[in-house]
């Protein structure tokens, strides 16, 4: 086996730093400088009539609370290999959410987080992250299911026939999965996964899943309360169920973090467009969502992705 002198690793892994750290940015000011449909007249104009300090601090206080409860859920998760402390989660969800910006649906952030672990540990890091995760996309999809179903009642998008053949398929989908729970791949089944799954304490679980319910709650109204700011006034189950229903069918669709606005935006302007809101404001809200939940944690993130320090143990 080839053998890495020291300071060449050293080099290397400052020069990993720098390219993720650089990548995060480059492709942060590459979206905010040259997206045509970004008014900022009409925002700077709107910001001015509406500015409030106190209302500008409420939103920026629900992006703390975003990324406080997901910070909880992974200290709670990350027990189950030892105990860290907030400070430490907070390192490992920030500097993986910097990793896994430019990576397709996140998939660096699992990397991100592995590395504060032994290697020994890698493969149950990965596997507590995809719990970590998917709380959080099982929950989009609940509400957002009840979302689409009362905006469908309210609009009519879709027909009754077409409700109906989508569920019959998701019932279809469960049933077969159920029946080939026992069928291995690579060493890998839905019955072996769901046992390591029950393996976890049932403490951890539910603490999970109202840390994930939090944070849900956090970041939707969050939406709302932008749609307000920006003088949307629209029944607040209507608003609720277009904000569930983009959040559901946008998570659906494989993606980048950093491309993560265009996505919602793009189907935020389908559903908000049948509410006969003005598209501008949609993709102005959209791109605040992402400036203050993705941008605001990655500069965060990028302090500890440079001041990251090797295990030199296993």
């Amino acid at each position: 086996m080839i053998s890495i002198p020291h300071k060449a690793k050293q080099f290397l892994v400052l020069l990993a730093k720098l390219l993720i750290v650089g990548g995060a940015f480059y492709f942060i000011y590459n979206q905010l400088a040259n997206n045509d449909k970004l008014d900022w007249q009409k925002f700077i104009a709107l910001f001015q009539k509406n500015q409030s300090v106190l209302g500008i601090g409420f939103i920026l206080l629900l992006s703390v609370l975003n990324r406080y409860f997901e910070i909880l859920k992974w200290q709670n998760l990350a027990q189950v290999i030892h105990e860290i402390s907030v400070y430490e989660s907070t390192k490992q969800v920030l500097a993986a959410l910097t990793a896994g910006i430019f990576t397709p649906n996140g998939v660096g952030e699992y990397a991100g987080k592995a590395l504060y672990y032994p290697k020994s540990e890698a493969k149950k890091v990965v596997f507590l992250n995809l719990i970590c995760n998917g709380i959080q996309m099982i929950l989009t999809i609940l509400f957002g299911i009840f979302g689409l179903l009362y905006f469908n009642a309210q609009f009519n998008v879709i027909t009754t026939q077409t409700v109906l053949i989508l569920f019959g398929g998701l019932v279809l989908i469960l049933i077969v999965l159920f029946s080939i729970k026992k069928i291995k791949v690579k060493g890998y089944s839905i019955e072996k996964l769901i046992h390591k799954i029950n393996e976890i304490p049932k403490s951890i679980h539910q603490k999970n899943i109202v840390l994930g319910i939090c944070r849900y709650l956090v970041f939707s109204h969050q939406y709302y309360f932008l749609f307000l700011g920006f003088d949307v006034d629209l029944p607040y189950l209507t608003l609720m169920a277009a904000i569930t229903s983009v959040y559901f069918l946008a998570s659906s669709l494989p993606t980048f973090q950093f491309l993560d606005f265009a996505v919602k935006g793009s189907v935020a302007i389908y559903f908000f467009g049948i509410l006969k809101v003005n598209e501008w404001i949609v993709v102005f809200i959209s791109t605040l969502m992402w400036f203050l939940n993705v941008v605001l944690p990655v500069v965060l993130g990028s302090y500890f992705v440079l001041n990251f320090k090797t295990k030199t143990t296993e």
